[in-house]
């Protein structure tokens, strides 16, 4: 069974930077790329950061850009987010999946990450 657990959430103040991490198991992702999404209350899911399989192209929602770095560790099965500069707004639980998101791939948890002004 194919699992996503994201982590690294927390509070921090407008401003700080957090590193989320999401560690993937059951099958192996180095052959896909990958995205970190985020659900803020009462929004859609978003896309925030995308990454290619070996990590040589990357792109950005446009209000992240500049401030968040997508990376990844095949050999970890994991994929980073380092967000630093970080803004009320960017307040939403966290989730990774593949980029495209995928149906057979289920959404984990998510990590919640608040930003405080």
């Amino acid at each position: 069974q194919v699992q996503l657990v994201e982590s690294g959430g927390g509070l921090v103040q407008a401003g700080g930077s957090l590193r989320l991490s999401c560690a993937a198991s059951g099958r192996t992702f180095s052959s896909s790329a990958m995205g970190w999404f985020r659900q803020a209350p009462g929004k859609e899911r978003e896309f925030v950061a995308g990454i290619s399989w070996n990590g040589g192209y990357t792109n950005y929602a446009g209000s992240v850009k500049g401030r968040f770095t997508i990376s990844r560790d095949n050999a970890k099965n994991t994929v980073y987010l380092q967000m630093n500069s970080l803004k009320p707004e960017d307040t939403a639980v966290y989730y990774c999946n593949t980029w495209p998101p995928s149906h057979s791939v289920d959404w984990g948890q998510g990590t919640q990450v608040t930003v405080s002004s």
